[in-house]
């Protein structure tokens, strides 16, 4: 579990941004004595509530419930806002049950939130609940049905697997909103959602299966198309080889990849500032770094033939033993980070998890035999359609939902040309333009992010604690979609930030799909007025 940070100013101008119900500004002991008295109010279907807690502001929030597979209680979070907080299981099956918590705030804007997860998780999101409660947000969270980032719990039990494909976000939604309607004498007002990675998928799971659950997605990086996904986690392994392969590009030589990466593709955009805005843009030939080239890299380094071909492979589109289409290729641009992910020549985790777990139920099934053939008989499977790859969100759009979905250009491990996929699936499945999309599906390319975090660029868009850099609804994926659902103001652009700790170097404003950004000065190119989406 990544490092807390303390909720600073989201919460204390929260106010200025997002201004709580009158009704609901409880203070002080009135708030408490609702919180220790709500208990026994609490009236849900197959749960057992283990606690109602009374938080005042400026503590450090217990995570005794968090077990140590997610991090334990070593990193508290110091709240600045006093909150309800509700710790409860509600069976879902004979053989699963989900944990979940709700934190109903002091300062309740009239607002419901579910966050989501990561991973093949398994962990309750505090930080992106306690970055939402600061906001007035009435919050959920759960831990998709099992504790920790594993799939050793998926083995022979599909009530599992159902949970974590959809049914352990949907529940908490349901007994979330029902705790909320039951604290709050006015209930809410509006209810969203705010996830990325496998959080990203369990919004567009949202959006596709569940329309009525929310009026506002916020989805970053999602991991839809997840069997598919999966397959190609798992390729790489086939396409290294371990590190005494001929196949296999060392550490080293990665860095001497990218370096030419960048070298070829940052200047398409118009600025040289070691950021690739549009990788589409980027068709990197990697035979300039062959060792018999006649130019390589500066720093001396070259490769093989094999290991060309071990490259050009990673950045090629994967197709199955019939010809399908499986998954896009890795964007370049990615490749410091995606050698810890995937070009270790270390099998990825996730992948053997999915198919020892699930796939064939046999925990001793080897990474090293998987082949296309493994990834057909995975995708026939599909339990619970968790791939998620409906491209018809029909229902979503006539009930006036809205989603704001944005994916990193530097993603390491999930390739943001997925996101590209998805979006032209859903025009051509719903026979929509982009300006007919805008109206409820907006997409934003983040160049300089990486999975779900800040990397080289100005990529800090507010979906975290980790991310925030204002509360300007145009720094802030979470109050622009408060105000798009709202106020029916949508966003033309995300405005990212370039973080030095707290401290904002530049900003960037990053361009609405299928529009791309291009310099066109006359000032730096961290001036975000010197960039055009065109």
């Amino acid at each position: 579990m990544r490092l807390f940070l303390t909720l600073f100013a989201a919460t204390a101008a929260a106010a200025a941004a997002i201004e709580p119900s009158p009704s609901s500004d409880h203070n002080g002991s009135s708030f408490q004595a609702q919180c220790e008295s709500f208990k026994a109010k609490i009236k849900v279907p197959n749960a057992n509530v283990h606690s109602v807690t009374y938080v005042p502001a400026g503590v450090n929030i217990s995570l005794a419930d968090n077990p140590s597979v997610c991090g334990g209680d070593e990193d508290p979070i110091t709240s600045t806002f006093a909150f309800c907080r509700i710790a409860l299981n509600v069976t879902t099956s004979s053989k699963s049950q989900i944990f979940m918590e709700a934190w109903l705030p002091s300062n309740y804007s009239g607002r419901f939130l579910s966050t989501g997860n990561g991973g093949l998780g398994g962990c309750v999101k505090y930080d992106d609940m306690a970055y939402a409660a600061g906001y007035g947000f009435a919050t959920v969270g759960t831990n998709n049905g099992h504790f920790g980032n594993t799939g050793v719990h998926f083995y022979q039990n599909s009530e599992v697997v159902e949970d974590f494909a959809y049914r352990a976000l949907h529940t908490g939604v349901v007994v979330g909103k029902e705790l909320t309607q039951s604290f709050y004498p006015q209930g809410y007002n509006k209810s969203y959602y705010l996830g990325c990675s496998t959080g990203g998928r369990q919004g567009w799971k949202s959006v596709q299966t569940f329309p009525d659950d929310f009026d506002g997605v916020v989805a970053g990086a999602p991991a839809f198309n997840f069997v598919n996904l999966t397959s190609w986690g798992a390729r790489f392994l086939t396409l290294t080889g371990d590190s005494s392969a001929d196949t296999f590009v060392t550490k080293t030589q990665w860095t001497a990849v990218h370096n030419e990466i960048i070298r070829q593709c940052d200047p398409l955009d118009g600025a040289v500032d070691n950021i690739i805005e549009d990788p589409d843009l980027c068709q990197p030939i990697i035979e300039t770094l062959l060792c018999n080239a006649t130019q390589f890299s500066t720093s001396g380094i070259c490769l093989t033939g094999a290991q060309v071909q071990t490259v050009n492979a990673i950045f090629s589109t994967t197709y199955g033993m019939d010809g399908s289409f499986v998954y896009p290729r890795m964007q370049p641009g990615s490749e410091l980070a995606a050698y810890n992910s995937y070009y270790s020549g270390k099998p990825f985790s996730y992948a053997t998890d999915w198919y020892r777990y699930v796939v064939y139920n046999n925990t001793n099934w080897d990474p090293a035999t998987w082949t296309l053939k493994d990834a057909a008989i995975a995708s026939a499977q599909d339990p619970y359609q968790i791939s998620t790859w409906n491209g018809d969100i029909s229902p979503f759009q006539k009930k006036g939902g809205k989603v704001l979905h944005y994916h990193g250009m530097e993603d390491a491990i999930i390739s943001s040309d997925s996101s590209k996929v998805y979006y032209k699936h859903v025009a051509d499945t719903m026979n929509l333009s982009p300006s007919e999309l805008d109206s409820f599906y907006r997409f934003f390319p983040i160049s300089g992010m990486a999975h779900c975090a800040n990397a080289d660029g100005p990529s800090a868009i507010g979906e975290g604690t980790g991310t925030f850099s204002g509360n300007n609804p145009e720094d802030n994926v979470l109050l622009a979609m408060v105000q798009w659902v709202e106020e029916g103001v949508a966003p033309d652009f995300v405005r990212g930030a370039k973080l030095n700790g707290s401290t904002v170097e530049y900003r960037r404003k990053h361009c609405k799909y299928p529009k791309r950004n291009r310099y066109v000065g006359p000032g730096p190119s961290t001036d975000e007025n010197a960039w055009e989406c065109i």
